[in-house]
């Protein structure tokens, strides 16, 4: 099996695969039609990428069986056009959620101490105690989160050591309180959750952002949440520029004197270095950093190992953990059970009939009795066998004893 790396990628990740006896090619400056070419003249069969975008263009060609992102999420893969292909798309969610809550920490002392104008006039030869030892602190303050994965989870527990209280809003809760408290771990039992978006931005003095982008989540953080932010209240997002409504955010900051600290714009530089942009960053009281939420050494060595398990996991088992583009429902309307001995060319048989009568198999699973004597294959088809049909596959193998339909 052989897998492109087709970013930066820690040794430790190069040396799984390897040690899974995978062909390692890692060309970690590869992108756009570069990449494409590589995949083609490669012929790859798993492509490990961290940032590095992948199109339909790109898988157009290729060989590929298998996309790994070595991060959370996969925003930078066309997942439609791999799925169209057959191709398994997988991430590492969770492995840097511990950098990210780090770094939220960071930047909400950064707000609160006001740590970046210290250094600044520092470094110009101003002192200023009077003007910084206004802060506010954080103990008893009320931290809002918006999402309630692996990384808002971390967060959360960051700030029960702050003694701040929690309010929490996530897509996976339903509406009953009583129930999202049962989805909760079981060291995360202090926390509040609330109904809306609105609701957790109209009780913080402080709001961070912890949700993936999809395309409901698109600049989901606008006016109607921002707008409900107290005045002098801080707003953290260390998730994706995406999901924010920038001109809303620029709007809270020049007339409600609120605080933002951004580690993801709305563009940002395609390589790891170059020139940078935005209008929010040149405002007062804002402060960011360069994308680097996942950016330690302990997370992206736990990203390269969960993305070498991946790839073992593929090759010795044919499995891909974590995957994200198989269907939870296929248009299959009925269940074809079929009764058998466990011989050769039984299900081809089954099989031959149901195409010749146009019916597509959408899953098919092959149970065997113990003794390897009988099996019974469950069918699952995107239409009803009519009843000749059913009566010609079962007259026409000796080894079939019995079969039925039954509507799912």
């Amino acid at each position: 099996m052989k897998v492109l790396i087709a970013d930066q990628f820690e040794q430790i990740g190069i040396d799984g695969i390897a040690a899974a006896g995978c062909e390692v090619i890692y060309q970690p400056a590869l992108a756009d039609e570069q990449l494409a070419e590589a995949l083609v003249s490669t012929k790859a069969d798993v492509l490990v990428v961290r940032s590095t975008k992948v199109t339909e263009a790109m898988l157009a060609k290729a060989s590929l069986s298998l996309i790994v992102r070595a991060g959370a999420g996969v925003n930078t893969i066309d997942v439609g056009a791999a799925s169209r292909r057959g191709i398994y798309v997988s991430n590492c969610p969770g492995k840097n959620a511990i950098a990210v809550a780090e770094l939220t920490f960071g930047l909400i002392l950064a707000l609160d101490r006001r740590i970046a104008d210290n250094v600044i006039d520092l470094r110009a030869g101003k002192w200023n105690k009077k003007e910084y030892s206004k802060a506010r602190g954080l103990f008893g303050r009320t931290l809002g989160i918006l999402g309630f994965g692996s990384v808002g989870q971390e967060v959360a527990r960051r700030a029960r050591a702050f003694g701040m209280p929690v309010l929490v809003w996530s897509r996976r809760f339903s509406r009953d309180a009583a129930a999202a408290v049962a989805g909760l771990p079981d060291d995360i039992d202090d926390i509040t959750i609330v109904k809306t978006p609105e609701d957790v931005a109209a009780g913080s003095d402080v709001l961070s952002v912890h949700l993936a982008l999809a395309s409901d989540t698109h600049q989901c953080v606008g006016a109607s949440i921002l707008n409900r932010l107290k005045p002098g209240s801080y707003f953290i997002n260390t998730s994706r520029g995406e999901l924010l409504d920038h001109a809303a955010l620029a709007d809270v900051v020049r007339n409600r004197g609120v605080r933002v600290a951004l580690d993801v714009f709305a563009r940002e530089p395609v390589s790891p270095v170059g020139d940078f942009s935005d209008p929010l960053i040149n405002l007062p009281n804002v402060i960011g950093t360069h994308h680097i939420g996942a950016s330690t050494e302990q997370a992206q060595e736990a990203i390269a190992a969960e993305a070498a398990r991946i790839v073992r996991a593929y090759k010795e088992t044919g499995k891909v953990p974590n995957v994200v583009n198989l269907a939870t429902k296929t248009p299959a309307t009925h269940m074809l059970v079929v009764r058998h001995r466990d011989r050769p060319g039984v299900l081809a048989h089954v099989f031959d009939h149901l195409r010749a009568g146009n019916l597509n198999v959408q899953e098919t699973e092959n149970v065997i009795f113990e003794g390897a004597e009988a099996a019974i294959a469950r069918i699952n088809l995107d239409g009803n066998p009519p009843a000749d049909l059913l009566k010609t596959i079962e007259r026409g193998n000796q080894d079939i004893l019995s079969l039925y339909v039954v509507r799912i």
